[in-house]
C-alpha cells in the first residue's frame, strides 16, 4: 500500500522520468552503471507513455527473438506497462539469466503479437571501433556507463596513429548514461575549458559544465551519427560538438531527453528518481522535448535495416572523403 501511494503521488507529476523503484528493482537498476546486467540485450526509450525498442545488441536475446528498432512493448508477461515510469518498465523486463519473459509487441502495420525472450547475462560493448579500408576511423559508442569515455579514448588512440582521413562517432541508438562521462567524451574533441552543457534548475539557477581536459583529437575532421534513439548524454555530446562547429551531425532528429534525475536512495534500499533540472547546449538550445536536428538529414528505413544497408554511415564517409 505504501509503494502504491508513492507511485500515485509521483504519477500526478506527469513525468515519465520521475519514478519509484522497489529495493530489488533498484539494485537491478544500479547494475546498469557498471555496464553489465542480466536481461534481453536491448536499449529502450519511453515515448509518450510507450516503451520503444531503440536498439538491439547483435547476437543477444532480443535480436535473436526478432525484436526490431521501433517495436513498442505493450505488456511484460501479463502486466501492461503503458504510462509506467521507464525504470519500472525496464526492471520488469530484466531478470535472472536463463529465465523467459513474454513481451506483447506492437509493430507498425501489424496486429499486436507475443514474443518470448530468454534472458541472458549481457556485457554491454561500450565501444566498437573499426579502422576502415577507405581510411576513415569509425567507432560506435553504445552507452555512457562508468569509464565509457576512457574506453572511447583507448579505442581512438591506435586509429589516430594511422592518420585517418576522418573520424565517425556513431551515437545512434545510444540512450545516454552518466553526465560526467558525456562531459569527458565531448572533452576528447573540444579545447580545454570549452562549455559542454548548461544544467538549469526550475528556479533559473544554473551550472555550467566545461571540458576539464586537454583534447585527444581536437582537429581531425569528424562526423557524429545520430537518430531518434540518441538520447540524454548522447544529445549532450552531439549538441556540444555541433554548437562549437567541431563536428557535423548526420542522420535523424534525436530523441529529446534533456531532463536531469537525482537518484535518492531510501532507507529500505528503494530509490526515487526525481527530475530536478533541464539540460541546454552551449548555445542555450533546449534538448528536452526538442531534440537536435542533424546538419545532414538521412533516413534509415526498416528496408535498409533488413537489407543490411546503412545510408547514414555511407553519407558520413562521403562527407569526410569529399568535404561536403
Amino acid at each position: 500500500m505504501t509503494y502504491g501511494a508513492i507511485r500515485g503521488v509521483l504519477n500526478t507529476l506527469d513525468d515519465p522520468y520521475t519514478g519509484f523503484l522497489e529495493p530489488d528493482r533498484a539494485a537491478m537498476s544500479r547494475e546498469d552503471r557498471s555496464g553489465e546486467f542480466e536481461g534481453i540485450g536491448a536499449y529502450v526509450t519511453m515515448n509518450e507513455g510507450l516503451l520503444e525498442i531503440a536498439n538491439t545488441f547483435k547476437g543477444q536475446p532480443a535480436e535473436q527473438a526478432g525484436l526490431r528498432r521501433g517495436d513498442i512493448v505493450l505488456k511484460v508477461d501479463d502486466t501492461p506497462i503503458e504510462n509506467m515510469s521507464i525504470y519500472e518498465a525496464i526492471t520488469l523486463i530484466r531478470g535472472p539469466a536463463g529465465t523467459p519473459v513474454r513481451l506483447t509487441i506492437l509493430r507498425e502495420g501489424e496486429e499486436p503479437f507475443e514474443v518470448e525472450v530468454v534472458r541472458a547475462r549481457i556485457e554491454v560493448p561500450v565501444v566498437e571501433p573499426e579502422m576502415r579500408e577507405d581510411g576513415v576511423a569509425y567507432v560506435r559508442m553504445n552507452d555512457f556507463s562508468s569509464d565509457a569515455s576512457a574506453k572511447l579514448a583507448d579505442a581512438i588512440r591506435p586509429m589516430l596513429d594511422q592518420n585517418p582521413k576522418g573520424l565517425i562517432l556513431d551515437l545512434r541508438g545510444n540512450p545516454g548514461g552518466l553526465l560526467n562521462e558525456a562531459i569527458l567524451t565531448a572533452g576528447l574533441f573540444l579545447p580545454k575549458d570549452d562549455l559542454v552543457v548548461i544544467e538549469r534548475m526550475k528556479d533559473g539557477t544554473e551550472q555550467l559544465f566545461q571540458n576539464p581536459l586537454e583534447p585527444l583529437a581536437p582537429d581531425i575532421p569528424m562526423v557524429v551519427l545520430v537518430d531518434a534513439g540518441s538520447a540524454s548524454a548522447s544529445e549532450i555530446v552531439a549538441g556540444a560538438l555541433q554548437d562549437h562547429q567541431r563536428s557535423v551531425l548526420i542522420g535523424e532528429k534525436t530523441f529529446g531527453k534533456g531532463s536531469v534525475q537525482a537518484p535518492i536512495e531510501l532507507s529500505n534500499g528503494g530509490e526515487l528518481r526525481v527530475t530536478v533540472a533541464r539540460w541546454f547546449t552551449p548555445n542555450d538550445r533546449a534538448i528536452h522535448g526538442e531534440g537536435l536536428e542533424p546538419d545532414v538529414a538521412v533516413e534509415l528505413t526498416q528496408e535498409d535495416f533488413d537489407a543490411e544497408r546503412d545510408p547514414q554511415l555511407d553519407r558520413a564517409v562521403e562527407y569526410l572523403l569529399s568535404g561536403q
